[in-house]
């Protein structure tokens, strides 16, 4: 059977690096307050020369180098972004173009922090329907652009970045001993939109808008819905925590994390954090950590990682794969 097998990771950051004490400077709060309740202590802020697209564009050259490809031998093209530079065209296209690709086929997907794991199943149905043979998918956000500054209760969470892989097509045995991607879940429930949202939209206000969030509402539903996927794809491939090597989550908040993981019984040490470094970065957090736990040697060849993320919507989603 066909399996889409990881051949690349890269990852994107502003320049600009924000502190909880510069945080202290722009609303009330506190760097032992942000880190008590969420475990940041630091997020990347994008400058009026950096957007959606050219750090998506930097990440996905990254990946492509680390793969050892060139964008000619990439034939799709997924952004998972909230942020996109225009409302049209995606922008997927405008990496796309970036990257001095003229072929194939390029386009956005929109599930807030579930965004990448959305894209990359997406990416890997089209992959082994046959429509594609190397896709590069890519999470990327510039979330400081929506943020309300005068809100403490957000403004601190969120930061901006990109991540990318490049996955292609393989041989698989149609076992768990495959490489690549071997289950994934998706769920969404709209009843849940006023807890986490946008208060703003082409065909509602003509504006933008600001994020606006119910914090313990959320918190009150992620750690059952981020369980109930991950659960689904260890049920439905026959694998246990113990066969688990990294749980790589959306990196929202550290109680989040630290309560999913003890709920699945996944030992601390086999879990990915990067929320201290990065914050919030929406879709684009699951790549960064993937880049920063394959860069830095953790994740290996022939690993099982497991992804996960919950955002707005509600959305939420697991995707299993042998590295």
């Amino acid at each position: 059977m066909i399996r889409s097998v990881v051949r690349g990771f890269g990852a994107a950051l502003p320049k600009r690096v924000m502190t909880n004490r510069e945080m202290e400077d722009v609303v009330d709060t506190s760097d032992e307050w942000i880190v008590q309740r969420t475990g940041i202590r630091q997020r990347h802020i994008a400058s009026d020369d950096e957007t959606t697209s050219s750090l998506g564009e930097r990440a996905a050259r990254a990946a492509l180098d680390k793969a050892g490809l060139t964008p000619s031998d990439i034939d799709l093209i997924i952004c998972a972004t909230s942020t996109p530079d225009n409302t049209f065209p995606a922008t997927a296209v405008n990496i796309q173009n970036r990257l001095g690709m003229h072929h194939g086929f390029a386009f956005d997907v929109q599930a807030v922090c579930t965004g990448f794991v959305y894209a990359v199943t997406t990416a890997d149905a089209y992959i082994r329907g046959g429509l594609a043979r190397r896709a590069l998918v890519i999470g990327a956000e510039t979330f400081s652009r929506i943020l309300d500054w005068n809100d403490r209760t957000t403004c601190v969470l969120f930061g901006d970045g990109a991540g990318a892989i490049v996955i292609e097509a393989a041989e698989g045995e149609g076992t768990t001993a495959d490489r690549g991607i071997l289950t994934a879940h998706l769920r969404s429930d709209g009843s849940h939109k006023e807890k986490l949202f946008v208060d703003g939209g082409p065909s509602t206000t003509g504006t933008v808008g600001k994020l606006r969030m119910e914090g313990r509402e959320v918190f009150k539903y992620a750690v059952g819905m981020i369980t109930d996927v991950i659960q689904a794809a260890f049920d439905s491939t026959g694998t246990t925590a113990e066969d688990l090597d990294w749980l790589v989550p959306h990196q929202a908040n550290r109680r989040i994390i630290d309560g999913s993981a003890k709920k699945l019984h996944i030992a601390p040490e086999k879990v990915v954090i990067t929320v201290d470094m990065h914050g919030n970065t929406s879709a684009a957090s699951i790549p960064l950590a993937l880049a920063t736990a394959a860069g830095d040697g953790r994740i290996k060849k022939g690993d099982l990682v497991m992804l996960e993320a919950m955002g707005g919507g509600f959305t939420w989603g697991a995707l299993l794969l042998r590295w």
